[in-house]
């Protein structure tokens, strides 16, 4: 089911000539009201400033344009500190001189959750069971007669500080955004009575602006109201499967058309997926993932296939996979492009462990892969070398993101480990949720392996759980490998994840840093660099102790 919701709003200028206060409800479509949410806000442009008017418009004006613009895996309070953090350097930088100032308070609510960013005297309300309850704090001077001073507002400080909120839905709730124009004449009392005694929202709303004017407000009076009339899902791998009821495939035979392609071959065959390569009109190989015929029933593994769609085709780049736009498919699959080349793990198994040239130019790719993925907030939880392509044209994409997590749209990550427990980082088997350190340790595991054969901690069989103390040094299986990198991949493979390098970029400045260094910095045993040398001495020595004793023996 997806979230439904019945929102108000009203607001008028009372006895001053404009009215300053801005409100602002956007409604999006099913599937981005499911990755982005319902956006309400209010703001309260200050009086005193240039054109708080002004600044209280283009600041909802900016929000609600922009928010639905970044990208759609962020987090609700990520997006917004970013965008309103823009919108203050605006107002700073437009006033001609003079300050534009305004305050705001917008709610975001996503399927079951709401987060609340809030800066000014605005005020926010939850209301449940006949119960008020205020969720904001007025950011005001608390000394006798600055009680209406601001302490914070959009444009007044260099820094902003923004207060957020988040919390679970309850169903039948009411949220209430308030300009000060109405509460500072209306109490608790009062806004819960007209709440308890007006069904209708539109009808508060009004009710609420009406009674503050009525009271003797001076000021600007604005209300907006939202009420959960439904809970939304828990994920939005659960929205896709609601909006999008296809049947999975027939079996495919080779030489078979389907809906437009030109089934070749199967590719892979498991419990979990079915992997076909098919050719479009102009020849062009692809490869068409679906479900076995096992799974038809199973609902969590068709939100997992289209969660995996609906990730790829927001990572788009050199990095990951094409992924075919297929608008006119009528059944439960997606297509990916099939580029020549092999996995990782198949090209060892070929060739053996890698040159280090070739290993630091798959490291730096992979990271720039790992990199980007967590810049979008989405984690893969599945790194490791069959899932790293290596190209004939030398790009590394990576494959299967059949176990991707993004937080706040994500299934929350059941107590099952994913992944290949060799690759599991070492605080994931102690329950930790999954994160941006766990995927760098699968990174560091994987170019162990590819280094050296071996794992850092010995391989990890399913259902062990195992004891990671010191992992073995990757030099004393590649004595080539220069100190500086040596270090390098030990960080990244600490057991503790606070020890470990905090995004990928860190670790891609430290490869380049590092990458102005010889390679084989490691000193050479002596015997190694002049093994002549080294016997003649031993040679000169022996015989000087055997001179030794037989004059000792002549003495004696």
């Amino acid at each position: 089911m997806s979230l439904r919701l019945s929102i108000a709003q009203a607001s008028a200028s009372g006895p001053r000539e404009e009215n300053q206060d801005a409100t602002r409800l956007v409604t999006p479509g099913p599937e981005l009201a499911a990755s982005k949410g319902y956006l309400v806000a209010l703001a309260d442009g200050v009086s005193q400033c240039a054109d708080g008017g002004l600044a209280a418009r283009a600041s909802l004006q900016a929000l609600a344009m922009d928010y639905y613009a970044t990208p759609p895996t962020w987090g609700v309070a990520q997006a917004l500190d970013r965008l309103l953090s823009a919108q203050n350097r605006w107002l700073r930088a437009n006033g001609g001189g003079q300050p534009l100032l305004t305050t705001l308070t917008a709610l975001v609510l996503r399927g079951r959750r709401f987060t609340l960013a809030h800066v000014g005297d605005c005020r926010a309300y939850r209301w449940h069971t006949g119960q008020l309850r205020r969720i904001s704090q007025d950011h005001v001077w608390d000394q006798p007669g600055m009680q209406h001073v601001l302490k914070r507002a959009l444009g007044l400080d260099e820094h902003l500080l923004v207060d957020y909120q988040e919390g679970e839905l309850q169903q039948g709730e009411r949220f209430v955004l308030l300009s000060d124009g109405v509460w500072c004449m209306l109490n608790d009392r009062q806004i819960a009575s007209v709440l308890r005694d007006t069904p209708d929202l539109q009808q508060a709303a009004d009710t609420l602006v009406r009674m503050a004017h009525l009271a003797g407000s001076q000021d600007n009076a604005s209300a907006v109201l939202a009420g959960v009339e439904e809970l939304g899902a828990s994920s939005l791998g659960d929205t896709l499967a609601q909006l999008h009821h296809w049947p999975l495939p027939p079996n495919l035979r080779p030489g078979q058309s389907f809906e437009g392609w030109q089934v070749e071959s199967i590719v892979g065959k498991s419990r979990q997926s079915l992997l076909y390569r098919v050719l479009d009109r102009q020849g062009q190989a692809w490869l068409l993932k679906t479900l076995p015929a096992s799974r038809e029933q199973d609902a969590g593994a068709q939100q997992a296939l289209l969660m995996e769609e609906w990730f790829l085709r927001r990572v788009a780049g050199r990095c990951f996979p094409e992924v075919h736009p297929g608008n006119q498919r009528q059944h439960l699959y997606y297509l990916m492009r099939e580029y020549p080349g092999q996995t990782l793990a198949g090209h060892f198994q070929q060739h053996g462990p890698l040159p280090l040239a070739q290993w630091l130019d798959i490291a730096r790719q992979t990271l720039r892969a790992a990199g980007m993925l967590h810049r979008r907030n989405i984690l893969h939880r599945d790194i490791k070398p069959e899932n790293l392509h290596l190209g004939d044209d030398g790009q590394v994409r990576l494959l299967d993101f059949g176990l991707a997590f993004c937080p706040g749209l994500s299934e929350e990550p059941s107590q099952d480990l994913p992944g290949t427990p060799s690759f599991i980082a070492p605080e994931a088997y102690d329950g930790q949720p999954p994160s941006v350190q766990q995927d760098l340790y699968a990174v560091g595991v994987s170019l162990f392996w590819l280094l050296t054969g071996h794992y850092p901690y010995g391989e990890i069989e399913a259902f062990q759980h195992p004891r990671f103390t010191t992992s073995t040094s990757a030099a004393r299986l590649r004595p080539d490998l220069p100190e500086w990198l040596e270090h390098n991949l030990a960080q990244a493979l600490a057991s503790d994840p606070r020890q470990r390098f905090e995004t990928a970029e860190q670790w891609l400045l430290l490869l380049d840093q590092g990458e102005h260094q010889p390679l084989a910095l490691r000193a050479k045993p002596l015997l190694e660099r002049e093994p002549l040398k080294v016997w003649r001495g031993l040679a000169l020595l022996s015989l000087l102790l055997n001179l030794v004793l037989l004059i000792g023996l002549l003495k004696g």
